[in-house]
């Protein structure tokens, strides 16, 4: 035991030296390097929607279906930034309760040229069609040509009419969205129009 205590004793001040022993500098230093988000590049897609309704109309039932999807065989349109989107196709499907199609037809910016002489409508994408209300003879839609920025909220307001022969009509929305369905004097459609 004698012999023990002193290599014990030895063995703690080796470790007590090791241990204060100054440890070298580093000038290497670690930093994580920051991942770059990749920016999109070339022409932007609005979103592809959906829709399906159900319908009562000339005392029958209707199915309608409308489909909104991106097509790259148009030409480019763009927001007011100048960013390039591919314009949309929007088919729009009216089915009678038997299963048989009453009508079907697919609708590009180019059917609503008559609408699109100025800056929305020469430079805009067709946004979309949505079902407004069976009335009378006639089932109306809602259409809109404007800038593809789902920001924006510049665009023309239009109405599509199909009628019970199946013939489409298509003018420009006049009436506010109000609630008073009060149609709109010259003036005011011109300020709704952003002139």
């Amino acid at each position: 035991m004698k012999h023990l205590i002193p290599f014990v004793f030895l063995s703690a001040v080796v470790m007590m030296t090791s241990a204060c022993k100054e440890k070298p500098e580093s000038n290497i230093i670690i930093a994580k390097k920051e991942t770059q988000k990749k920016i999109p590049t070339g022409p932007k897609k609005m979103s592809d929607y959906t829709m399906n309704k159900t319908v009562d109309w000339a005392d029958s039932r209707y199915s309608i279906y409308i489909q909104r999807v991106a097509d790259e065989s148009q030409p480019m349109v763009k927001d007011e930034q100048g960013n390039e989107y591919y314009d949309n196709v929007i088919s729009l499907k009216v089915v009678r309760a038997d299963g048989s199609t009453f009508f079907e037809r697919k609708f590009k910016k180019e059917d609503f040229r008559e609408f699109t002489n100025n800056p929305y409508g020469k430079n805009g994408a067709l946004l979309g069609i949505v079902f407004d209300k069976a009335e009378a003879d006639n089932l109306f839609f809602a259409a809109s040509i404007g800038s593809p920025d789902a920001l924006s909220d510049e665009y023309i307001p239009l109405v599509l009419s199909i009628s019970r022969m199946g013939d489409v009509h298509i003018k420009k929305d006049t009436q506010l969205d109000t609630g008073n369905n009060k149609p709109m004097d010259e003036l005011e459609a011109a300020e709704a129009e952003g002139m």
